[in-house]
């Protein structure tokens, strides 16, 4: 891909964020699902780290991907649609804000459109970065995306809710710190209620990202516009829920010797027409 290419993807991406509407970003696993996203009609794609650890036969958790292994996938992401993507890229695979600059710049060598940086220090009795450190890390990870030759839209998460520090004062903090540092998304997965979503949103001033499927609350996005959120990520929901049915479908074969699951189900025909519709790959 040449630069030319990552600046209309870049670009693009930059304006879907600026749009009226809740910018919606499905999470494909692999290139297939990526292409079926795009031809159902999705406008930018994410990657989920989750997806890609289970496809590797692996447990999701801390550090089960390694940074070449979570770029090799990203690269495929991307070239399997002409669609902006962002990648997950947890902490950026390092400590030092330099080892989370350079996690940045081989994103955006990849064509990535964007990518996530966490707090998270993947350490059970210090789970978060303290509050400098992790400024100093997404300051050198926005510094690393504003040197690139295209746009890269930079989102910084503050793990605190799924990482057992449920402290919102200290997540609307640190979000408000990324901001000044120059973070173009904000996250901070695992918020609990409505209350919680409000105060962060109307605590920024860049679009927050809530992400679909993740802790006890369900909302519609009319009810996350209301809010105040600009994106939502479906994260890990898509793959659980595909694999979630396999799972049901196969219990069903082991333990009742039936074949119900097949009821409904989508032909191999319309899978062809979803993810190839031109046959371009024949």
């Amino acid at each position: 891909m040449d630069d030319t290419e990552r600046t209309r993807r870049g670009d693009e991406f930059r304006r879907l964020h600026a749009g009226d509407e809740i910018l919606v970003l499905p999470n494909p696993w692999d290139i297939g699902t990526a292409r079926l996203f795009a031809n159902l009609g999705f406008r930018a794609l994410a990657t989920t780290s989750a997806g890609l650890a289970f496809s590797l036969g692996r447990r999701d958790g801390d550090g089960a991907v390694s940074r070449d292994e979570a770029l090799e996938h990203a690269r495929a992401i991307v070239g399997a649609t002409p669609l902006p993507v962002t990648a997950d890229l947890e902490n950026g695979f390092g400590d030092a804000p330099e080892t989370v600059a350079e996690t940045v710049r081989l994103a955006g060598e990849a064509g990535l459109a964007g990518a996530s940086i966490e707090d998270a220090t993947y350490a059970t009795d210090a789970p978060i970065f303290p509050r400098e450190l992790a400024i100093e890390r997404i300051q050198a990870a926005v510094e690393a995306a504003r040197a690139l030759p295209h746009p890269f839209t930079l989102t910084a998460r503050s793990e605190n809710f799924i990482r057992g520090r449920p402290d919102l004062d200290d997540t609307v903090s640190r979000l408000q710190a990324f901001e000044a540092a120059g973070a173009d998304v904000l996250y901070a997965p695992g918020l609990p209620d409505e209350a919680a979503l409000r105060r962060v949103c109307g605590s920024v001033n860049r679009p927050f990202n809530y992400v679909a499927g993740f802790g006890p609350a369900t909302f519609t996005l009319v009810q996350l516009k209301e809010f105040g959120v600009r994106r939502v990520s479906i994260g890990t929901s898509f793959c659980r829920t595909g694999l979630t049915a396999v799972v049901r479908a196969a219990r069903e074969v082991l333990e009742n010797g039936s074949f119900d699951y097949v009821d409904g189900i989508h032909s191999v025909a319309d899978f062809n027409e979803l993810i190839d519709p031109r046959g371009s790959d024949r």
